[in-house]
């Protein structure tokens, strides 16, 4: 397991230099925005414009702060206005945003189309971890503190936006008392 703490981020400007992101992950490590299998991120997007394009990638986009934004994907509207509800789209449809009410702070999954997909669910309470074992679990509290018991009955506490890279079959809780992302990543 690996802990990834927030402090430890840097911020980013985007692809097409419209926000900034903080890589929480990657796989491989040390891939780059064009080579990576998988990649998330948290984006704080200030200001209406066009998303970067991705081609051949999928993306799971959670509201994490703010009011939310319409986003008009290949000319399709869609409203991403709920908090904490991961809402997936193409990463290479051309997409534009137009805030809503201010700045938003978005929970941001990308991986390569043709591995298995990464699942990305949002939840609060206890939560009995397991992963396949071409899998890795990525832990973030969004809203809050959450803290991992391992199977080995150590302790992991996570302040909001930290993370947790863990492989693990079954045996590990995790107890998150505000919404937490837990998603599920292949490792090819």
């Amino acid at each position: 397991m690996r802990v990834l703490r927030a402090a430890d981020r840097r911020a980013v400007a985007w692809k097409n230099g419209g926000g900034v992101t903080r890589e929480i992950a990657a796989w491989p490590e040390g891939a780059g925005m064009d080579d990576f299998a998988w990649r998330v991120s948290l984006a704080e997007v200030a200001a209406d414009g066009p998303f970067s394009a991705f081609p051949g990638v999928d993306r799971t986009l959670t509201l994490a702060e703010g009011a939310g934004m319409h986003l008009t994907m290949a000319g399709a509207m869609r409203s991403v206005s709920e908090r904490y509800a991961p809402e997936r789209f193409p990463g290479d449809a051309p997409t534009h945003c137009r805030l809503l009410d201010g700045p938003v702070v978005n929970f941001n999954v990308m991986y390569r189309r043709g591995l298995a997909p990464a699942d990305t669910a949002v939840v609060r309470g206890a939560l009995t971890l397991a992963a396949a074992p071409s899998t890795v679990l990525l832990i973030v509290p969004l809203a809050g503190p959450a803290e991992l018991t391992l199977p080995d009955g150590g302790t992991v506490h996570l302040a909001r936006h930290d993370a947790a890279l863990l492989r693990t079959r079954a045996g590990g809780l995790l107890h998150a008392p505000a919404p937490t992302a837990v998603v599920h990543l292949p490792t090819p």
